[in-house]
């Protein structure tokens, strides 16, 4: 599959080919008992005589038309608004008479009730994007977790992401529920973020490709599928109330051509509107971002909903583009309850508008087969754990990054003695925390060390690395305990995450660490960084002095490989000490396994990063971050995306001329690989590039081509250069690959902000081979004429 959206953005776009994508992309997987909407009979006559909106024969917008037209308003009304589906004492308390969905499925995201009369079926609402998540709860689901959504990007790898979609949207479909809040998009802006880990890097292409095929993996389950946050959701610092100042042009060139792309891609039923303001608005009573972008600029069909909380108004959000409050009583008020009925009934809601939301919601629901394939409730019984412990495994696989290795890795069969220390890699890796925690089977083999509600418990996936080295070497493999000691707290003063430990106990724990070290073969430290929903992190340093661990360990035994778990960028002043550096982000439920299977070379690593990894703070847009967790949710703080404008990541780092730690698609592998053979020209708007990549290695592996272009005389760009295509290709020991990627127009354009068109100045444009942002093979030049392209990029 080429990794470019031109190639990608016409297949299959309809409902009836869905599943047969499904089919073609993951042949060979076992994903359970899937529903079959192609295999169903047709629709019995009676049927469709009375309820002509079940005639599968129909488009999803004629069926909508239908039954749409037999809906009283209350029912229309009944469509836009959903519940919070978890019965939590605080609804109780905030909410008068306050009543919970009985028919919504327990501890999960949120229900919408559906219509009896009419066949219309109910939404049930779950988090998140590794899979199926359980609310705080005494017994959680327990189900099969991905690897984070920053790792799935990192394997560069669409066919990768589809799978992981398809597995989860399965598990989904099986656990009772139609609606997956997934399809997380939000460029990193901010390293500190503390839900980098749920989104897909900082590349609108990259991005867009990686969570696209994610969401058109779900979907083919008879899964909605959100995309979120639209839009600019780039911190957690205020997010209920920061404002972000960007410039249309700048929102076109970055953020927003990462959700167009990934619209293109996965075709969502559903979009999830920000808690954040844009330009002086909230997110989700943006005329801007929901009716102008979105719905009349893309021609997005589907509907939008709030975030958990994300409403503010009844006639400002119904009329500006919001079709569905979510997740009542997360709100101030049931803004689109009894208050719209009224609004509608008075004039300052039209009936068109109200027949649009509720449509809006129809044809998705139509479009993914919910009235086709009804879900049938709790077949958790049916879901192949086995199978899907495999896709999650190789996900994690694909996405680990070898950083650095100076010759220690994969770790040597000679070995007699390898000592393993820290982060519980005797029982288990780490996942993110917040709304999106899918909790495994057998739950976390270690207690809640955060200890302070949401966005905890900091849950640990039982799958331990260390078993899984012992597993593959005759050395005597020991561990080394070097636990949180006191957990991870919030910090009163700023609000973020901060930690206080217990320094004579950490201290002692470091000695005993270098002391075992010291006469080992090679030493693993695994070291972790928990991140979570609505907490961003204080600084880039690994947290629980775990900087001075690995100093320790390193300085009394330099054969040191250090495998970090983490949810995006941290600095690392140990680096020039240690023999090797693996990147495993938060692995999954089989994500031990992985992590073993890569450091004794029985996989080949071949993750790239995609997104830089800063020396320090200061080479960032914002080193200290806008906004203070300290202010209520009646302030208005601002913050300024002009800054970096669409400069965002390793854009930035080229325009300030700054050499990062590790750069934008940065990875190693146990093999060597030779790029060559690159040649492009000019191809209707745009252009195509060819390349060969070849192992000429001894041991099998994959790479990553990177085609980066950069206008070789001013073209108005936010940055030197852009990444405009890659492709994934393995390879067994001498063997090559050709790939050729055809590049998206707007990747080549600046948008125009009064005209709404995309331009590519005529000119020479430099087409560049590459293994990451910084690491350039070779070059060719292409001359292209001028170009002028709708809003659309056609």
């Amino acid at each position: 599959m080429s990794s470019t959206p031109s190639t990608v953005r016409g297949a299959l776009p309809r409902f009836a080919h869905k599943l047969a994508a499904t089919t073609a992309l993951i042949a060979g997987m076992t994903l359970g008992t899937a529903p079959a909407v192609l295999a169903q009979a047709a629709p019995a006559a009676e049927s469709t005589a009375s309820r002509p909106w079940m005639d599968t024969r129909l488009s999803a917008s004629e069926r909508t038309a239908l039954v749409l037209k037999e809906m009283t308003l209350p029912e229309k009304l009944t469509l836009v608004f959903g519940y919070f589906s978890t019965d939590n004492q605080w609804q109780k308390n905030a909410v008068k008479n306050y009543v919970y969905p009985e028919k919504g499925l327990p501890f999960s995201a949120g229900y919408v009730p559906g219509i009896d009369r009419l066949g219309v079926p109910a939404q049930w609402q779950t988090d998140a994007g590794i899979g199926v998540a359980t609310q705080t709860s005494p017994t959680p689901r327990q189900r099969t977790a991905l690897p984070s959504g920053i790792a799935t990007a990192a394997s560069w790898n669409p066919r990768n992401a589809f799978a992981g979609g398809a597995m989860i949207g399965n598990e989904a479909w099986l656990s009772g529920f139609n609606v997956q809040l997934a399809g997380g998009m939000n460029l990193m802006r901010d390293a500190r973020n503390g839900r980098n880990f749920e989104y897909g890097g900082e590349d609108p292409l990259l991005a867009g490709v990686i969570t696209g095929n994610a969401m058109k993996g779900i979907q083919s389950n008879n899964v909605i599928t959100t995309m979120k946050h639209f839009a600019f959701n780039g911190q957690e610092t205020n997010r209920f109330t920061i404002d972000h100042k960007i410039s249309d042009q700048a929102g076109r060139q970055s953020d927003l051509l990462a959700f167009q792309i990934a619209y293109e891609i996965g075709d969502p039923g559903s979009i999830m509107c920000a808690y954040n303001r844009v330009n002086g608005f909230y997110a989700c009573e943006s005329n801007y971002l929901l009716n102008e972008v979105l719905k009349q600029d893309w021609g997005y069909k589907g509907y939008v909903m709030s975030d958990w909380g994300a409403t503010h108004s009844t006639i400002p959000a119904a009329n500006q583009g919001l079709d569905q409050q979510s997740g009542w009583a997360f709100d101030r008020s049931n803004y689109f309850e009894g208050a719209l009925r009224e609004a509608v009934n008075n004039g300052y809601v039209s009936q068109a508008r109200i027949d649009d939301m509720a449509g809006r919601i129809l044809w998705a629901m139509f479009d993914n087969g919910l009235f086709d394939n009804v879900v049938k409730g709790d077949q958790a019984d049916k879901i192949d754990y086995t199978a899907h412990a495999k896709v999650t495994q190789t996900g994690a696989e694909e996405g680990i990054v070898l950083l650095k290795n100076t010759g220690v890795l994969p770790l040597a069969k000679t070995a007699k003695s390898i000592v393993v220390i820290g982060a519980h890699a005797d029982v288990g890796v780490l996942s993110g925390g917040g709304s999106s925690q899918v909790y495994p089977i057998g739950l976390s083999p270690v207690k809640d060390e955060f200890g302070k509600g949401f966005p905890g418990p900091k849950t640990w996936y039982p799958s331990s690395p260390l078993k899984g080295i012992q597993a593959r070497t005759k050395a005597n493999v020991t561990y080394v305990d070097f636990s949180d000691q006191t957990g991870r707290t919030v910090d009163p003063a700023s609000g973020r995450f901060s930690d206080t430990v217990d320094q004579g106990v950490v201290q002692a724990q470091i000695d005993a660490a270098a002391k075992a070290a010291a006469t080992a073969d090679v030493v693993v430290v695994f070291a972790e960084q928990w991140m979570g929903e609505a907490y961003d992190a204080p600084d880039l340093n690994l947290p629980h002095r775990q900087n001075d661990l690995i100093a320790a360990v390193a300085k009394a035994n330099p054969k040191t490989v250090v495998v970090l778990q983490t949810g995006g960028p941290v600095v690392m002043p140990w680096v020039d000490n240690v023999a090797a550096v693996l990147e495993a982000w938060y692995p999954g439920t089989s994500g031990g396994e992985a992590i073993a299977r890569v450091l004794t070379g029985e996989v080949n690593p071949s993750g790239h990063l995609p997104a830089t990894f800063p020396a320090s703070l200061d080479q960032t847009p914002r080193p200290i971050m806008e906004g203070d967790m300290k202010l209520d949710n009646d302030s208005h703080p601002h913050s300024d995306y002009n800054i970096d404008g669409a400069a965002v990541g390793y854009k930035w780092f080229d325009k300030k001329g700054y050499k990062p730690l590790f750069a934008f698609g940065h990875g190693l592998s146990y093999s060597t690989f030779q790029l060559s053979g690159l040649s492009a020209k000019p191809a209707g708007k745009s252009l195509t590039a060819s390349f060969t990549i070849k192992n000429t290695g001894k041991m099998a592996g994959a790479e990553v081509g990177q085609v980066y272009v950069s206008p070789v005389s001013d073209a108005g760009w936010e940055a030197p250069k852009r990444l405009a295509g890659f492709e994934k290709i393995s390879l067994k020991p001498g063997k090559s690959g050709k790939a050729t990627v055809t590049v998206d127009p707007r990747l080549l354009a600046t948008f125009d902000s009064a005209s709404k068109t995309w331009n590519v100045k005529a000119g020479d444009y430099k087409v560049i081979l590459a293994t990451s942002a910084t690491e350039p093979v070779s070059e060719v030049v292409v001359t292209l004429e001028a170009q002028t392209l709708n809003v659309k990029g056609q």
